[in-house]
């Protein structure tokens, strides 16, 4: 008896959701760089609580929508910590 419970995914499915882990590793990499720790603490709650708040996402248009949110978000992130002078890999 297989042990595998979900559902097989589409190539496109899997490809989204990719996307969406990289994202978020990206996120969490970034919050890595904030020197504040209490900044540091809440960016990640911050982040841990909306892609759970999204985590039964089904429609493609959504996830791509929500993926550009995160992206949008983490541009701003990466650019407000080059400003404040911390370095930043791949950032503005």
């Amino acid at each position: 008896m297989s042990k595998i419970t979900k559902a097989t995914l589409s190539l496109k499915q899997f490809m989204l959701r990719q996307e969406v882990l990289k994202l978020y590793r990206e996120i969490w990499r970034t919050t890595r760089l904030v020197p504040d720790k209490h900044s540091q603490r809440e960016l990640r709650e911050w982040a841990r609580h909306d892609f759970r708040l999204n985590r039964g996402q089904s429609d493609e248009v959504a996830i791509k929508m929500l993926l550009q949110s995160g992206k949008r978000s983490l541009t701003e992130l990466q650019t407000s910590l080059h400003l404040s002078g911390v370095s930043v890999k791949g950032g503005k």
